[in-house]
């Protein structure tokens, strides 16, 4: 499970989105496994219930999660689920990029930190 950073800044909302779609992206979830209830989520957290609930909307909306009435949500096993975590991806990606631009970095040395990430992952 992900863990909340309440000094981030970053909407708790959005953390807990972003949260799933990184399990889901690494394979720590899979299509068809059962997302924890709501309050549970919020005890876990000690975080309003609606927080939860406008996050699971979020992500239904963007076909990553769908309910089933009675019995909860559940993480989608589809194509499109896929789709939407890789485009949350490259969204969240393009946005990094943009704010270093911003910065001041140019593209060498946007290129340079994608490349080390990249022999980062080769060592392991």
């Amino acid at each position: 499970m992900f863990q909340l950073d309440l000094k981030s800044g970053v909407p708790i909302c959005d953390q807990i989105v972003n949260g799933f779609i990184r399990m889901k992206a690494l394979g720590l979830i899979s299509g068809g496994d059962q997302m924890p209830s709501i309050r549970s989520l919020a005890i876990k957290f000690s975080i309003n219930p609606n927080t939860v609930q406008k996050a699971y909307a979020i992500l239904e909306s963007g076909g990553i999660i769908y309910s089933v009435k009675g019995r909860g949500s559940f993480l989608s096993d589809d194509e499109s689920a896929h789709s939407a975590v890789i485009s949350r991806a490259k969204s969240d990606f393009r946005a990094a990029v943009r704010t270093a631009h911003e910065l001041g970095l140019g593209i060498s040395e946007i290129t340079e930190v994608i490349n080390d990430i990249y022999k980062e992952e080769k060592k392991c």
